[in-house]
């Protein structure tokens, strides 16, 4: 049996898209799309791979939107209302799921099994950067041999930072206490300072950074459809987390501990900070009272990441491994997150 994986990406949703399928070691394609969803190119690679490869197949895929429908057999009750939901809507994306759907029956070979994304799984890594790319690029490709996707995400993700003409997530109201919750899947950014990044300036650290961030965050939206990134806009990472965000267009929340919260910053970092908060979707000001003494200021920050365990959905961590204040905040929100934190070397 042969196992292909299969993955999709979006610029925005709707927006420029691409799909991707590719066998390890072997064939491989990648088609783009200029106004589509996240879900249609999940649904859109798993076709183009069942109708492209001969033979018994498993279709590997991080979509659980996909997986599933084959899993649960949802097109069974579909078919039944006449093609319409359980909420008696039409069935969205009907045009490539019934293709699909019709496909798998006639071939009788086709199982469906489900990865998960980013999780060091070499067949998904692939297909995520050449779906990435045929969405930035808007073009389609295929080949004999995959290439290696490791050369593939870096350069794709910076090209799309440099050429998104996707408008920042938008300026959003500004909330005043702590019951704000987001309205979607919620990603919190945390991690290192300027000086574990390289500097205060723009450097090739922070750069590699940023990009990872965006291809991590990238990917959560293709599995979850919509996302909000949690940020505290502190200097480093945090920062870089926000920045990320928005060359991607997903919305982003900023949480501050305390009102003016760069008051201390050079000019150009509180610049920086300024513009960010502009573009936010909300900001959200946990404390109404500017601690005066640097143990008042710790402990609201205390009182921020747990603010921030409770709420998110899940964390990444810009962390190296070694920072024992980072170790700590990793242990705590691996515990309040159940598990769900994922950690991001600067220095690879």
């Amino acid at each position: 049996m042969t196992s292909v994986y299969t993955d999709g990406a979006c610029s925005g949703n709707p927006g420029p898209g691409g799909w991707a399928w590719a066998v390890l070691g072997g064939a491989w394609a990648a088609g783009a799309d200029p106004a589509t969803t996240n879900q249609r190119m999940e649904i859109r690679a798993a076709l183009e791979a069942v109708e492209s490869l001969d033979g018994p197949l498993e279709v590997v895929s991080d979509s659980t939107y996909v997986v599933h429908c084959f899993r649960d057999r949802w097109f069974d009750g579909w078919r039944t209302r006449g093609w319409r939901n359980s909420k008696k809507e039409p069935v969205a994306n009907r045009d490539l799921w019934e293709p699909l759907i019709e496909l798998v029956e006639a071939r009788g070979d086709v199982r469906f099994r489900w990865v998960k994304g980013h999780s060091g799984d070499a067949g998904n890594d692939l297909v995520d950067a050449l779906a990435v790319r045929a969405a930035v690029e808007q073009q389609d490709a295929s080949g004999a041999t995959p290439p290696d996707p490791a050369g593939l995400v870096p350069d794709v993700v910076g090209r799309s930072s440099a050429t998104s003409s996707r408008a920042p997530a938008g300026r959003g109201p500004h909330r005043t206490d702590q019951q704000y919750r987001p309205d979607a899947h919620a990603i919190v950014v945390l991690g290192h300072k300027p000086p574990d990044l390289g500097g205060y300036d723009e450097s090739d650290v922070s750069g590699r950074v940023r990009r990872k961030l965006l291809a991590v965050l990238d990917a959560k939206r293709t599995q979850w459809g919509e996302v909000r990134v949690l940020t505290g806009l502190r200097l480093g990472a945090e920062t870089l987390g926000a920045e990320a965000a928005r060359l991607g267009g997903i919305p982003y929340v900023v949480v501050l501990p305390f009102p003016d919260a760069d008051a201390p910053w050079p000019a150009s970092a509180r610049s920086r900070f300024r513009e960010l908060v502009a573009d936010a979707d909300h900001v959200v000001t946990l404390e109404q009272r500017v601690p005066d003494t640097p143990g008042k200021v710790a402990g609201a920050l205390r009182r921020r990441d747990a603010w921030f365990a409770k709420v998110a959905d899940e964390a990444v961590l810009v962390w190296n491994g070694r920072d024992e204040r980072l170790a700590a905040l990793h242990a705590e929100m691996d515990d309040r997150l159940n598990g769900e934190v994922w950690t991001i070397d600067p220095g690879t």
